[in-house]
């Protein structure tokens, strides 16, 4: 059953020039996203100061490690970026080749429990989903989606969900080891579809997997973050006051919500308690 949700309190943390993805959060409580266009990925601490942390061409999706470093897919340099803590530039964990396929745009990651980590490839209709482990293994873990975007990791670590966005779909496969798909990339859900019938109005973009078991989506053009079950069902809508939603973070009882009015801007950051 869809279950639409009344928001009743969305905080504007920042309002920017450009559109605003890869939000994280790191173990101090600082949070950190990403501009694409704007090449500037920001800090706001924990008295909800902004600064300017680093710099890439076009940084994308984000994921902190546990150490300290961060990962940043940096879509305009076919490469994921490595900084540490202080924004200090490390060079890439990986760049221009996957296994011997060729990287074109990067967009968005997620880490296993060895530290192995799962990205996309954004490409229209041949996209890729790869893999790299901390041994310096490289594999690819699916081809051929028409622009696959948000990856995120079952709780278990045994199922991989993506958004693949120019088909309005959550695809999934079973995972036998790091990097190793365990049978066929299958639909587990097919998401609203927005009533102009314009296919850019749709476009899941980030997703995340919650403590709940919920996985949650940004709907791009939909306005909102769909939230769909260990089904695939979508239970709930929240509207996240974004004509563009590009991604998202999940703490304790609040999301964190990027995106914007436009491309390449303006854009922000909202808080939306849950």
């Amino acid at each position: 059953m869809n279950k639409m949700i009344s928001v009743t309190i969305v905080e504007r943390l920042a309002e920017l020039p450009w559109y605003t993805e890869g939000p994280a959060m790191d173990a101090q409580g600082n949070l950190f996203f990403t501009t694409l266009t704007g090449g500037i990925i920001f800090k706001m601490d924990t008295e909800g100061k902004l600064s300017h942390w680093a710099y890439a061409k076009c940084p994308n999706g984000q994921y902190i490690h546990p150490n300290g470093d961060h990962l940043i897919c940096d879509s305009g340099q076919a490469g994921i970026a490595r900084f540490g803590p202080d924004g200090e530039r490390k060079g890439y964990a990986i760049k221009d080749t996957c296994d011997g396929q060729t990287l074109r745009a990067p967009n968005d990651l997620t880490a296993d429990a060895d530290g192995g980590m799962y990205f996309t490839d954004s490409v229209r209709e041949s996209g890729m989903v790869c893999y790299f482990g901390t041994d310096g293994s490289q594999r690819i873990v699916g081809k051929g989606f028409d622009f696959p975007n948000g990856i995120a990791l079952s709780a278990d670590g045994k199922r991989l969900f993506v958004a693949e966005s120019y088909r309005n779909r959550i695809l999934t496969c079973a995972l036998r080891g790091p990097g190793l798909p365990d049978g066929k990339w299958e639909e587990w859900a097919r998401l609203p579809e927005h009533p102009s019938g314009d296919i850019v109005q749709n476009l899941p973009d980030g997703v995340r997997m919650g403590k709940d078991g919920l996985l949650y989506v940004a709907h791009y053009g939909m306005q909102a973050v769909q939230m769909l079950d260990e089904d695939g069902m979508l239970v709930d809508t929240v509207r996240t006051g974004y004509p563009l939603t590009s991604n998202l973070c999940l703490l304790e009882g609040e999301m964190i919500v990027t995106g914007g009015y436009g491309e390449p801007g303006p854009g922000g950051v909202s808080s939306i308690k849950l």
